[in-house]
């Protein structure tokens, strides 16, 4: 999980220095801001990995900038825990309506802070997680940065290796060359879309000593897909 690109949108500068702090102590990248305006600003340069938002801003509500990110196609997809002192179960609902993955009432621990961060970031963005994967005899260990395929060692670039984590952390699933670039590349990153069919050619031909280069499958006129 360890270099997660992590926002922080709390307009209390006492409570927002405790939680960056707390953060990058736990590895992650951090970005603060200290309103929705400027927290839509640095998502669209930066896209996060997460989004921490509190309830109560300035310039407009956690929930309205929740709402905000989940209309927008590039930026529906990052989770976002909500941070807030409002404990009733309204609130709660009203956060969870308005797009976020989870909710976290003030005052927390930085222990339970992180704690929702890896189960959120678990369910929705696996490839971030450090968790050991393995599928037919295939063992991939992001934290060493090993591929093993029945128990012999397969050496992969770095772009390979996190095709590979993204392939088998969302098995069965067609991406198109674009979902791809985006998911693997950053889609920030201008890159041709053929780039994509370069580098599941080397990873195929570094996976096919062990036969498990059948895994990745074409499908014709739509893109690849890791079949287990």
């Amino acid at each position: 999980m360890n270099g997660t690109e992590i926002l922080v949108v709390e307009d209390e500068p006492a409570i927002q220095e405790l939680i960056a702090v707390n953060l990058e102590h736990a590895g992650h990248r951090v970005q603060r801001a200290y309103s929705a305006a400027e927290a839509e600003n640095i998502i669209r340069d930066v896209r996060p990995d997460l989004i921490l938002l509190d309830w109560m801003l300035p310039d407009l509500t956690g929930t309205a900038l929740a709402r905000k990110l989940r209309a927008d196609p590039r930026m529906k997809d990052i989770p976002i825990i909500m941070l807030t002192a409002r404990a009733q179960e309204t609130d709660k609902v009203e956060g969870l309506e308005a797009g976020a993955d989870d909710y976290i009432t003030k005052p927390f621990s930085p222990k339970e802070l992180l704690a929702r961060i890896k189960a959120v970031l678990r369910r929705r963005a696996p490839q971030l997680t450090d968790d050991m994967i393995e599928i037919d005899g295939l063992r991939l260990d992001p934290a060493a940065h090993r591929v093993s395929a029945n128990e012999q060692s397969v050496s992969l670039g770095p772009t390979e290796f996190k095709l590979m984590h993204f392939f088998m952390t969302h098995p069965e699933r067609v991406y198109s060359r674009v979902q791809l670039l985006d998911q693997v590349w950053g889609d920030h990153v201008f890159v041709e879309e053929r780039t994509v069919d370069v580098h599941i050619r080397r990873l195929r031909q570094a996976l096919e000593p062990s036969g498990h280069d059948r895994l990745i499958e074409t499908v014709r006129g739509t893109g690849y897909r890791l079949h287990a």
